[in-house]
């Protein structure tokens, strides 16, 4: 009897063993996708950091203001109020649904603002990339 008792534990942590190993696998794999959708590197640090900030993605966030281009501030601005409007608790609407509009407006914003910081530090390491070669072309 404590035999088949045991063959059963063994069999079960096996099987336990197998569908962990599984879904670890499963989960490395889809970060890894995540972050290269990202971008990767330091504009991914940013990216991942606004989902963590704000609990929604960007792809989401456009999706709920329905808006295909993160760049266009004008739809962007145009669909936020017009969802908030509509779901104002005094016009019967979702305090849910509104709050998820400011969230994804939030999101956006973010997003902007990172896009915003990166224009503005390429040029300067275009600049100090350009005194570098220069100074290296002094040397020779």
């Amino acid at each position: 009897m404590a035999k088949y008792i045991a063959q059963i534990i063994v069999l079960g942590g096996q099987a336990i063993g197998r569908a962990f190993a599984k879904a670890l696998k499963q989960e490395i794999a889809a970060s890894q996708e995540a972050a290269k959708r990202a971008g990767g590197g330091r504009q991914g640090d940013q990216s991942a950091e606004s989902n963590l900030r704000t609990g929604m993605t960007l792809e989401e966030a456009k999706q709920i203001l329905n808006v295909e281009d993160a760049k266009n501030v004008d739809s962007i601005i145009k669909n936020y109020e017009h969802l908030f409007n509509v779901n104002e608790r005094s016009k019967g609407g979702s305090f849910y649904i509104q709050s998820k509009v400011f969230r994804a407006k939030e999101r956006l914003d973010h997003e902007l603002k990172a896009q915003q910081q990166n224009q503005k530090s390429k040029p300067d390491e275009q600049q100090a990339e350009e005194v570098s070669q220069s100074r290296a072309r002094q040397r020779r």
